[in-house]
């Protein structure tokens, strides 16, 4: 299977998983959110209904709400027909007037609704009914348990619609109630008093109202255009009564009149702002105005949307994934941006699309591209590492991948190190009276030895010329002690070749002897070569030195530098050389000493 088909199904199963998890409605809550601050913004209204509030002023004045006669609604309408030539067109109450109370009162009120063209309120209590079908037992979580409406004499002088509002299963108003069908009217339909009352005023201008699109309960999604607060100017019922407002202010529009306090419980938590309740004679303002203007949205299908979201997140997956964030990163911004403003220009349109889908599917796919992007890089790098590491010492491996690729830049620096050369004796005629497999196996079992010895003493496993290992200690870590280090890794290396020639004794009948040389000084080390190739490594006379007494030392022996002795203060045991030896380009007096091992 190619790369390009793995990433295709790949990009398949997380769209699949996305797409189903947003199907399944895993994503609502988040969703409902972002729909409403990007749907529910807050429009110019054109001044035509007016809100007047029963506040805390009034209660002061009249008294508790509940106690209220009815002569008091009716001195309010009373004072907006004061000017028969300037009356408002319709007026809304926003409370309920069920059954008889006192008859003169009830009169009065009555008299006064006349005299204008008013919607009052009726009110459904809604709730669960069980009733029994052909073979099951129904349930019907939103039946109409009773209706209750205003008096005989009130509601044959006026229009009537329900007031209920019902909310979300989140507990916020996002969908305005445009009918009912209670048992008792014969299937009849009776319709809001939103509703009522724009087609009141509807009818008065000259037009009718279209009807908006509903769901099965009658229900349709409610448009907002005014925050809490944007519908009421300040004015009162007191205000009203006692002539404090010109009749001029109504004439013509719609005075809705209802609770305006926080005693009176009558208000609601609204998709258009969550952090302040809208009051319920707000509320009815909103949906007149949305039934006004008839700019009604309907849900866009669902599987049209599905479809769209698994297209997308497949592209954008196979896009996005084995690409660096150069360019993933602007096709985030890019696609959220497009998803959302897809999203609000299809709600312009009329159609609510499910706007959380994209952005969300987007991220995530965005994330586990990422994600992969990096695990991938990670386990390439350690392959890397673990191959590199065949062909350089792990420490310089490290020091390369922790700098950065600066380190991997030619040139060097001049430290101070402690070189080793070891070398097998013999071993030119030892290869020629072998098998050429019988070589190579002597002399892999030999280098996985002394590299072994340089590594478990943190040593840098410079490079394998032939039989012969080059180690240096102090770079590229610093070593606080490479002197040390290089001398216990030469012994090492010389107990490691006994046991080793044992084994090589009893498998192929040969034996293997080393010598060995340690120099300490300084000398360049760094990376050297050409850009193309190049080899970290060391150079100078203290390498050069350490490569001849190497050179000299009889098998099993380690020769070292007087430089090497001192730097060791009496932590080995060492001997003068019985012969003096005099190296090549060193003048007569270096010294060389045989290293015997550590002292006791």
């Amino acid at each position: 299977m190619n790369e390009r088909t793995r990433n295709l199904i790949i990009a398949i199963i997380w769209a699949t998983a996305i797409t189903l998890l947003c199907a399944l409605n895993v994503f609502r809550v988040p969703e409902l959110w972002l729909q409403d601050e990007l749907y529910q913004q807050p429009e110019t209204l054109p001044g035509d209904i007016v809100v007047v509030g029963i506040t805390e002023d009034d209660l002061q004045e009249f008294g508790p709400y509940n106690s209220w006669d009815r002569t008091i609604m009716a001195r309010a309408l009373e004072a907006l027909a004061r000017d028969p030539s300037r009356k408002p067109a319709v007026v809304a109450i926003d409370a309920l007037y069920s059954g008889t109370t006192d008859k003169e009162k009830d009169a009065r009120l009555v008299a006064a609704a006349s005299e204008l063209d008013v919607v009052v309120a009726s009110e459904a209590k809604i709730g669960r009914q069980r009733y029994w079908g052909s073979s099951t037992v129904i349930e019907d979580d939103f039946a109409v348990l009773y209706y209750e409406e205003p008096f005989e004499e009130l509601k044959n002088v006026t229009h009537q619609g329900f007031i209920n509002a019902m909310n979300d299963k989140d507990g916020v108003l996002r969908h305005a109630q445009f009918y009912l069908e209670p048992d008792g009217y014969g299937g009849r339909r009776v319709y809001s008093m939103a509703y009522e009352t724009a087609r009141a005023f509807a009818l008065q201008n000259g037009y009718t109202i279209q009807e908006p699109p509903t769901n099965s309960r009658g229900q349709y999604f409610l448009s907002f255009s005014a925050e809490p607060g944007n519908f009421y100017d300040g004015i009162s019922i007191k205000q009203l009564i006692n002539g404090e407002i010109d009749p001029g202010f109504f004439e013509g529009k719609i005075v809705l009149i209802g609770p305006y306090a926080p005693g009176l419980q009558d208000s609601f938590i609204t998709s258009i702002d969550r952090a302040t309740m809208m009051y319920g004679v707000e509320y009815q303002a909103n949906c007149i105005r949305c039934l006004l203007d008839g700019k009604y949205k309907v849900e866009a299908p669902d599987y049209f949307q599905i479809g769209a979201l698994w297209i997308v997140c497949v592209a954008f997956f196979v896009f996005c994934n084995n690409r660096r964030l150069l360019f993933t990163v602007p096709a985030l911004v890019v696609g959220e941006g497009l998803s959302i403003g897809i999203s609000f220009w299809l709600y312009s349109l009329g159609y609510i699309t499910h706007a959380l889908w994209l952005p969300l599917g987007i991220f995530i796919l965005f994330v586990v591209s990422v994600a992969g992007n990096y695990i991938r890089a990670a386990i390439a790098r350690q392959n890397v590492t673990k191959t590199f590491e065949r062909y350089v010492a792990p420490n310089i491996v490290n020091e390369i991948l922790k700098e950065g690729t600066d380190n991997l830049k030619l040139g060097g620096k001049l430290c101070n190190i402690a070189v080793l050369f070891v070398d097998i004796r013999g071993f030119t005629t030892m290869s020629e009276r072998l098998s050429p497999e019988e070589v190579v196996y002597i002399l892999n079992q030999y280098l996985t030895m002394t590299s072994s010895c340089v590594e478990r003493h943190q040593g840098t496993l410079d490079k394998f010329v032939g039989d012969a290992t080059m180690a240096f200690w102090g770079a590229p870590i610093e070593d606080e002690d490479p002197v040390y280090h290089a001398c216990l890794t030469a012994l090492d290396i010389v107990k490691g070749a006994d046991e080793l020639s044992e084994k090589l004794k009893a498998e192929v009948n040969e034996e293997i002897h080393v010598g060995v040389g340690v120099n300490y000084g300084p000398a360049v080390v760094g990376n050297m070569g050409s850009e193309r190739r190049m080899d970290y490594t060391a150079i100078g006379d203290t390498v050069n030195t350490s490569a001849r007494l190497e050179a000299n030392a009889p098998g099993g022996t380690i020769y070292v530098s007087r430089a090497v002795v001192d730097a060791l203060k009496g932590r080995m045991k060492y001997e003068p050389l019985e012969k003096p030896i005099k190296l090549k380009g060193k003048a007569d007096g270096f010294e060389i000493l045989k290293l015997l091992g550590p002292e006791e």
